[in-house]
């Protein structure tokens, strides 16, 4: 999840042009990536996707079968009793069962850099023959000088900048496809393994708990909408149109041959971090979600957002204290602060007076991966 970086900036883009959205790429469903073979999914388009997260969660009967037994496991179990119970006032009825999923680091791995970004770089080099300016241009600079301290202090402008120079002019089948390559292609440098093997198991089990109840699934994050459009449904089951993320400028045209394109511009849209999440919920959607789930500053205000009906609700952090499987960072609880995914101690400290649930990956996971073994480490820091 991403947010502000070094300088705390938030900019929300052109906000008076925002015409909109909501399912500007719908034409891109049916764009699949190979997660695993038991995950490859095709179905209708206008279909939510169900994925059947683990073979455990079938044989036990347990729907969480990758969680701890505790109070984070148990709160979920509650939250969705509760909220399908038409004998209380706690009852949602179905239309309004929203849930919102931050992406990076709440679904999968954001270290050692948002998958967005390290797709971006690798875009930004092999563009550089035609730019040779950005080897002294800031921000792009830093790409070439390898300079990582500087990378992950990058703010929002600095990364939309980034974002919006490797893939203006495509259009949005031509970027599906850019994207789709690349990560059927490229693997995490720690793991070793597809970025989309990288999903975390508790939360796709969250996901289709969910759905089973009658929720709709959204993903609501700073990452580009169309970057993760040619993915979602494959990698977590959420179909393009339940997507939102930050959104650069589109234009329409008819071409030559009397076909028309959909061009995916430099500007900036909709800034999908910090207080734009429920914003752009509230554009997107509609209603306000009664479930939010996210790992860092970058989420408060959707999990304010969430909090703030009157039925059933449920707010929920992931927090990374697990060195030894996947990351420990913060800097809440003397972690460390990498600029990645930043959980500060304030954002703790909300959490402990709202009521919100902390997950503690160390702790309520027994695994995290759907091929790693139940809390079996992974070899790594």
């Amino acid at each position: 999840m991403r947010e502000s970086g070094r300088d705390g900036e938030t900019s929300r883009g052109a906000l008076t042009r925002r015409t909109l959205l909501g399912g500007s790429s719908a034409a891109l469903l049916g764009m699949l990536i190979p997660v695993s073979a038991e995950r490859v999914i095709a179905v209708p388009v206008a279909a939510e996707v169900t994925i059947p997260t683990s073979r455990l969660a079938m044989q036990s009967g347990d729907p969480l079968p990758s969680w701890n037994a505790g109070p984070r496991k148990q709160a979920i179990l509650d939250f969705v009793a509760a909220a399908t119970d038409e004998g209380t006032t706690d009852f949602v009825p179905v239309p309004e069962r929203i849930a919102t999923f931050d992406m990076d680091g709440t679904l999968w791995v954001e270290m050692p850099l948002y998958v967005q970004s390290t797709f971006s770089l690798a875009r930004i080099k092999a563009m550089l023959p035609e730019h040779p300016e950005w080897q002294t241009t800031p921000p792009f600079d830093a790409v070439f000088s390898r300079d990582e301290a500087e990378l992950v202090t990058f703010s929002n402008n600095d990364w939309q900048q980034i974002m919006g120079v490797t893939h203006a002019g495509f259009t949005i089948e031509e970027y599906v496809q850019e994207t789709a390559a690349w990560l059927a292609a490229t693997k995490h440098p720690r793991f070793d393994r597809l970025y989309t093997d990288l999903v975390y198991e508790p939360m796709l089990e969250v996901m289709a708990y969910l759905r089973q109840n009658g929720f709709r699934t959204y993903i609501v994050s700073g990452s580009g909408a169309e970057f993760m459009r040619a993915f979602a449904e494959s990698a977590f089951g959420v179909p393009p149109e339940q997507v939102i993320g930050t959104t650069f400028e589109l234009t329409y045209a008819m071409g030559d041959n009397g076909v028309p394109t959909i061009t995916i511009e430099s500007a900036v849209l909709l800034d999908d971090n910090n207080a734009g999440k429920p914003q752009d919920i509230a554009i997107v959607i509609g209603r306000r979600p009664v479930a939010a789930f996210g790992n860092s500053t970058g989420d408060q205000q959707m999990l304010e957002w969430t909090g703030a009906g009157d039925r059933a609700n449920l707010m929920m952090l992931v927090y990374h204290d697990d060195p030894v499987r996947e990351y420990a960072y913060g800097p809440a609880g003397g972690l460390p602060n990498t600029h990645i995914g930043t959980f500060t101690q304030a954002l703790m400290d909300e959490a402990n007076e709202r009521g919100w649930f902390v997950i503690s990956m160390k702790d309520d996971w027994g695994r995290i991966f759907s091929w790693s073994g139940e809390a079996t480490p992974v070899a790594g820091g």
